[in-house]
């Protein structure tokens, strides 16, 4: 074999690896559907517990369905105490990202349906999951700052809940409409890297804890689910509006990321964008602190406008960019910000586990097994011949 082969769909960029019902991202069109769904109708017309429904059980709930969905997941939402008091033994600077996936695996021995292989188990499963994991995320912080976990309060919506069992109050009803739908617009989002994860896993008849548990394994990598901390970081150091415009220049003069701008789907801003940027100035005009979304405006100009000139084509907005100054006005820390994420998506890895296991790939069970191009070792692209290890130089 030639040893300086290019490897061939670097990433399975373009590889098309499995089929799904779940979501669609039309990068070219700016669109995402889920289960037929534009994005923008379920922002404007649904709760995050109904997009949950829809996702792990393939339509819209009925009012009773709903209401019945909605009432078990809250009383899901109680964490096992040997859970709390392993919380409890981890260093109180663990990362955020860590203690999710370590939480969310530890999950398993309590699930009664763990060793149940049939459709109406995993999707009792998933609903104990998408309940817990907001637990999980709001009781480490809790946890770490030295403060009882608080007790969750089943008569609140999903969204309220999480941010009351966070921040130790129940917030407003428009704060926790804007989470909702935070959760809504980041439930799902076809076959990117951490969904990809959980369905490699789930290819193995793995449990869902172990599927779920690798996906957040993948979401904690710099390159998928911390683009909102950088956003947010990037607009800290920045400091103030005015400043924007040098921080600009000085970056795309060096070839540099402005991060938000750019995504690997997209050929136009993303459709979510358009939804987070009025929430994000909004918190910001009831906190008094709008100059986190008037950073991100201008930076959204100027970075379009120079990107353009320098690179004579089109950069656009994505997910994180407005969502990372909304998390922030709300009072969510920013080392939280892709556990926040996994609040959400979990309820889309749940979905396309499921999908592995019973409505595509059963009865075959394909396990998930890619190829690669073997190039060589240092000896060459040939097989080695072995030395005794006391004749080696």
């Amino acid at each position: 074999m030639d040893a300086t082969k290019d490897v061939i769909n670097t990433g399975l960029r373009g590889i098309t690896v499995a089929s799904t019902k779940i979501s669609d991202v039309r990068g070219e069109e700016g669109k995402l559907i889920y289960r037929g769904y534009l994005i923008q109708d379920l922002a404007a017309h649904a709760s995050f517990e109904e997009v949950a429904y829809l996702l792990i059980n393939e339509k819209l709930p009925t009012r009773d369905e709903l209401a019945t969905f909605s009432n078990r997941m809250a009383r899901e939402r109680t964490l096992p105490p040997g859970i709390l008091s392993a919380l409890g033994t981890f260093p109180t600077d663990a990362l955020p990202m860590d203690v999710l996936q370590a939480g969310i695996a530890m999950l398993a021995p309590y699930d009664p349906d763990i060793r149940t292989r049939t459709r109406e188990a995993a999707a009792e499963t998933a609903l104990r999951l998408i309940a817990k994991t907001a637990s999980l995320v709001a009781a480490w912080h809790r946890i770490r700052n030295g403060k009882a976990p608080v007790v969750p309060d089943e008569s609140l919506s999903h969204a309220a809940n999480f941010l009351y069992m966070l921040l130790g109050k129940t917030p407003d009803p428009e704060t926790a409409g804007f989470m909702d739908t935070c959760l809504v617009l980041h439930a799902e989002h076809s076959f990117n890297a951490s969904t990809f994860a959980a369905r490699e896993v789930a290819s193995t008849r793995a449990h869902m804890y172990a599927a779920t548990s690798a996906a957040v394994g993948s979401l904690s990598g710099e390159l998928h689910g911390s683009a909102n901390v950088r956003v947010m970081e990037m607009l800290l150091a920045i400091g103030d509006p005015a400043n924007v415009p040098a921080y600009v220049d000085r970056k795309l003069n060096a070839g540099d990321l402005i991060m938000g701008l750019g995504h690997a789907v997209y050929k136009t801003d993303d459709p979510r964008s358009f939804i987070l940027a009025p929430m994000a100035l909004k918190m910001g005009e009831r906190t008094g602190e709008t100059k986190w979304y008037e950073m991100a405006k201008q930076l959204e100009v100027l970075g379009k406008e120079g990107f353009r000139k320098r690179k004579d084509r089109d950069i656009f907005v994505n997910v994180d960019f407005y969502s990372a100054p909304l998390y922030y006005t709300m009072g969510i820390p920013v080392d939280l910000f892709s556990s926040v994420f996994a609040v959400s998506r979990i309820a889309g890895w749940c979905a396309h586990t499921i999908e592995e296991y019973f409505a595509l790939a059963a009865p075959k069970a394909v396990l998930y097994r890619p190829a690669s191009d073997y190039v060589g070792s240092y000896c060459g692209p040939d097989e080695c011949t072995f030395i005794p290890q006391e004749k080696r130089s």
